[in-house]
Formats: C-alpha cells, sequence, structure tokens
C-alpha cells in the first residue's frame, strides 16, 4: 500500500478530485497549506504599499492506494492539476506499513 501526497494549487483541486473519482478513489484528504519552492512568493500591493509574500497558498491531498494504482494516479493527478507554470505542485509517494478503520477495525487494504 501507497500514500500518495500531491501540492497542488487551489483552484485546481475540483479538476483533480473529478479526475481521481473517476479512477475508483472512495476518499482521500484535503488540508490548505502554505509553502514555497523555485516560484519563491510574490510582490503584492495593498493599500498602496507593496509587500512580499513568502508563502503562497496550496492545497495537499493526501489519497491511501493499492500499490498497482500508484501509476495511473499519479497520471490523473499531474493531467489534471498542471497548468504548465511554475508552481504547479509535487507529488510524493511513501509506503503505508499499515492502515486501520477505527469504526471496524478492518485492517491494510480492507480499510482504505
Amino acid at each position: 500500500m501507497k500514500l500518495v501526497s500531491a501540492i497542488i494549487k487551489p483552484f485546481k483541486l475540483d479538476d483533480v478530485r473529478e479526475a481521481v473519482a473517476e479512477l475508483g478513489v472512495d476518499g482521500l484528504t484535503v488540508t490548505e497549506v502554505k509553502g514555497f519552492g523555485r516560484q519563491k512568493g510574490h510582490t503584492e500591493l495593498y493599500r498602496g504599499a507593496e509587500y512580499q509574500v513568502d508563502f503562497l497558498p496550496k492545497v495537499k491531498l493526501e489519497i491511501a492506494t493499492q500499490t498497482e494504482n500508484v501509476e495511473r494516479l499519479i497520471e490523473v493527478i499531474v493531467q489534471a492539476a498542471g497548468t504548465g507554470k511554475i508552481g504547479d505542485g509535487k507529488i510524493f509517494v511513501t509506503d503505508l506499513d499499515r492502515v486501520v478503520r477505527i469504526r471496524t477495525g478492518e485492517m491494510d487494504a480492507e480499510a482504505i
């Protein structure tokens, strides 16, 4: 089992959610986050004064899935989240040693 974490632009959330739902993904976790990478923030104008915004708003998606579904899930996220511009985000894939559904006690694949 794997945990796929994707950091994307907030306005692409609905596109990505719809795309992964078509793959049969039953659930995902969404967190509003801030960060920077090569984009290095940006300058904004507020009440006539310019100021630097170092951390940009992003959305983090976390999806637990079977190992055999990871490559297709990555492809779908890249297609749905991509704009071709700097700051589109990143996808991280990590191993899941154990998953437990709290309500039923189901474990691992049955718990996803």
